[in-house]
């Protein structure tokens, strides 16, 4: 059972980024995380083509957040400053994560393979605990816990569903599911007490308990539900199932950084800009056509 007041429905702010249709859920104007997840981009499906070179993203930095990376269809080259380089395929997590902290940070770069002229995937963050002290790093998940029940398939990406335990790395409490139905459904979400729910659509139709519909590219977004939810699936439904844990502190964001407060993102955008050590090893980029992109300044009056 839900109450009106626990569910919210967002639409998706949607742009055209070099050919790939870029749909944002996360953060919304009236809703910035659902439980440590702070940023959802539903970026294609796209084709690309013959001439082009696909996706070039580069040299940026991240600041007291984790980049989680899941590959639907195509592959991308994720090469970062802690030295990793690595290949991205459909149903696999890139996780990387930048430490909290004005010491730390991170940055990489993304590129689509010149033989690959496809790409679909969901491109999380999550927000750091900024009490713990966490380093740079930088996983990557080629196998990940995926079964079949009732005529629904799941992929677990991250947190433990239906007797399953994902392998990545958590710094607070999340969940982070893939459901896929070719035929129209009911399903049950157990909760965790004072968690958050998100469910983006990413292809078909979800309505839940108190008749809210949500279609592509649109998120459902649960407010601490006392009890199980369901959600109504329609034929051919592709969804993102999160969940989590609130954090207990103010999540701001500007461009690429999150941080617990404005003058931690005034000093982030400072210390890239000036080349900064905390961002780790400059990224080799001759001979890529890819550049080291510039931080915008940051406007005053920053809040979560």
């Amino acid at each position: 059972m839900l109450f009106k007041k626990d569910m919210r429905k967002f639409p998706a702010k949607t742009k055209d980024v070099g050919g790939i249709p870029v749909a944002r859920l996360l953060p919304q104007a009236q809703k910035r995380t659902v439980g440590a997840w702070c940023f959802l981009d539903h970026a294609g499906p796209a084709v690309f083509p013959e001439h082009s070179k696909g996706m070039q993203v580069g040299a940026h930095p991240h600041t007291n957040l984790q980049t989680f990376t899941w590959m639907l269809e195509g592959e991308v080259w994720h090469q970062d400053s802690l030295g990793f380089r690595q290949l991205i395929r459909p149903k696999q997590v890139n996780l990387m994560t930048a430490g909290t902290g004005d010491s730390y940070g991170i940055a990489h770069t993304e590129q689509t393979p010149a033989h690959v002229k496809t790409l679909h995937a969901v491109q999380l963050w999550i927000a750091l605990p900024m009490n713990k002290d966490i380093k740079p790093n930088f996983e990557h998940y080629p196998e990940l816990p995926s079964w079949s029940n009732q005529g629904i398939d799941y992929v677990l990406t991250t947190g433990s569903f239906q007797g399953y335990t994902a392998p990545t790395t958590q710094y607070s409490p999340l969940l982070g599911i893939d459901i896929q139905s070719k035929h129209a459904t009911t399903l049950s979400i157990p909760v965790q007490s004072g968690w958050e729910y998100g469910v983006q659509v990413i292809k078909g139709s979800v309505t839940a308990a108190d008749g809210t519909v949500a279609t592509a590219d649109e998120i459902l977004i649960l407010e601490n539900p006392l009890e199980a939810f369901t959600l109504s699936l329609s034929a051919d439904t592709h969804l993102m199932l999160l969940g989590g844990e609130p954090l207990p502190h103010p999540t701001i964001i500007w461009w690429n950084f999150v941080a617990d407060s404005a003058e931690a993102i005034h000093q982030a955008v400072k210390d890239w800009n000036n080349a900064s050590p905390r961002f780790g090893q400059e990224i080799d980029i001759s001979g890529t056509g890819l550049s080291r992109l510039v931080a915008p300044e940051a406007p005053e009056g920053l809040h979560g």
